[in-house]
This record gives structure tokens, sequence and C-alpha cells, in this order.
């Protein structure tokens, strides 16, 4: 037996409103383009909006002029979405919780994380969508998963309850010395001064 070996999200379908809901949230208020739009292939009445949320992967909506947001909490049942959590840079997140208040919309605040920063709040039709900020920049060659597993490793052998930003750096430090050769007989720390 063998697995069906995952390569990535290929795109999250949502049902949505009307059309101009969607290209209101998603591309104006999250600055993802709509790149494209067809019929949903499965249900004529319904259109298909494409979404690029910014990694060349699709967000996709679909929507139908008959029917109008209705905001309430989305199901958060075994089997149901919890929320959708979107990356942003530092700069953008600095700025989420005045964006979001110019708009009036509620939100958490800013929520530590230990390895990245949230803040939540819900879609016009009440998923709830997070915007992250990872409080740090893998090595190069490496990916924001490397880095966790090698914190996560970190973390266990301690005995810390979460991941917190030591374990990242240790992390990166050790990512580096495995990937990276040197010259030098001893990588230890050292104190030149």
């Amino acid at each position: 037996m063998q697995k069906l070996q995952s390569q990535g999200v290929h795109h999250i379908t949502l049902v949505g409103a009307n059309r101009q809901t969607s290209i209101d949230f998603w591309e104006g208020m999250l600055g993802m383009p709509f790149i494209f739009e067809q019929p949903n292939l499965d249900k004529a009445s319904e259109s298909h909006l494409y979404f690029d949320p910014g990694d060349g992967r699709l967000i996709t909506v679909f929507t139908d002029e008959s029917r109008e947001p209705v905001k309430r909490r989305t199901p958060t049942d075994t089997g149901c979405v919890h929320h959708i959590a979107f990356s942003v840079s530092r700069v953008t997140f600095l700025q989420a919780v005045a964006r979001l208040d110019e708009r009036g919309i509620k939100h958490s605040g800013v929520k530590d994380r230990g390895f990245m920063d949230s803040i939540y709040f819900e879609d016009p039709l009440g998923l709830l969508i997070e915007l992250a900020s990872y409080r740090f920049e893998p090595p190069a060659g490496f990916s924001h998963a490397d880095v966790l597993m090698a914190a996560h490793k970190i973390r266990v052998a301690r005995g810390d309850y979460n991941i917190a930003e030591v374990h990242l750096a240790d992390a990166i430090q050790t990512l580096v010395e495995r990937s990276r050769e040197t010259l030098s007989e001893d990588r230890a720390a050292k104190n030149p001064y």
C-alpha cells in the first residue's frame, strides 16, 4: 500500500453569497487578486471565483446572486473548518489592528503564539480568518516548517510547554550548523571580548 503524497494545498473552496461580497472581501480587504471566474462546473447556477492569496495557490468561492450575506459564525462541529490562516508580512501585521478598526471589524487583538503572532476576525459570512506573522525567517535553503520541526524537538527535549523564541533561535542555529561547512575545528559559542 502506498501513500497519496501531498505536495501542498492546491486550493480551498468556500461557499459564498453574492459575487460582489466575495470580491470586496478577498480582494478589496485582504488584497488577493481576483484572477479568474467561470461557472461552477457542478452547478451551473453558481459562479466560481478564483483569488490568489499571495503564493500562487488559490482561494475559490462559489457565488450565487440570489444568496445574500448572512453573518453567523460558521459551525465548529467535529469535521468542520475552524478557521483559515493567511500569512502576512510583519509590517502589514503591525497595522492589522488599525486597519480592522477603521472598517469597524470586531477582532481578537494580537495573540502571542510563541513562534508567531496572530489576529482573528470573521469574514462577512462568519468564517473565522486568522492573519499570522512569523517571528522568524528560516535560514537559506530551509522552510518555516523545517525550523518549527527542529524547534519542536528542542522544546520537547527541554520539557518546555510550547515553542518560544529561544527554541526558534536554537533551531535556526542547529539547521545552519548541520547544513553549512566550516574550516573551524570548534564551532562552539565564544566570547571574543
